[in-house]
């Protein structure tokens, strides 16, 4: 099924429970559509899946993560090459 053909089914209340997430991490599921949950992640520099319970400091374990330098890092390297 086409997803246009799924938003044309959607209520206007499962499009707004999409806005607002299931979990810390995660979107509700529109199971009636066959919609799962979907993970979420944060950090603007990266990839980063916290373990276990989810709170919002980040204080608990992360599962192995994508990191990459930020911007100002690598504009303060004055490197060209580097930033490409």
């Amino acid at each position: 099924m086409k997803y246009l053909d799924l938003i044309a089914r959607m209520t206007l209340e499962e499009k707004c429970s999409l806005l607002s997430g299931g979990t810390q991490f995660t979107t509700k599921a529109v199971k009636r559509l066959g919609i799962p949950e979907m993970y979420l992640s944060d950090g603007p520099h990266g990839l980063r899946k916290q373990a276990g319970a989810a709170d919002h400091l980040g204080l608990n374990a992360s599962l192995p993560a994508t990191c990459f330098p930020t911007a100002a890092t690598m504009a303060n390297s004055w490197d060209e090459r580097l930033g490409e």
